[in-house]
């Protein structure tokens, strides 16, 4: 099975992963940048600049039910047991409950 990227490897001009790396060890960090330099989020942003992306921290679903009945009682206890075990300073982060 072949890739784009496996298509760009076979090619005469291509650079290895070792070439890469000599090549960015051999560059000077502190070099000045010329008036005309070109972000590079400015040139591949094929999308909107959001504060987080898409696959970091995707939206919320727009269907979803709210719990009713047992459920929600469930759900609250939980979350309240946990803000009670912080509260009185015991720490419950790795599953035993423990002075922290």
């Amino acid at each position: 099975m072949s890739t784009s990227t496996d298509a760009n490897r076979e090619s005469p001009d291509a650079l290895t992963d070792d070439e890469l790396t000599a090549l960015a060890l051999a560059a000077d960090p502190d070099v000045e940048l010329g008036a005309d330099a070109v972000s590079l989020w400015d040139v591949g942003a094929s999308e909107p600049a959001d504060l987080l992306p898409a696959w970091y921290m995707p939206s919320a679903m727009a269907g979803t039910r709210l719990l009713h009945g047992w459920r929600r009682r469930v759900v609250l206890l939980i979350i309240f047991s946990f803000l009670l075990i912080n509260a009185y300073g015991l720490c419950s982060t790795y599953g035993w409950v423990g002075f922290g």
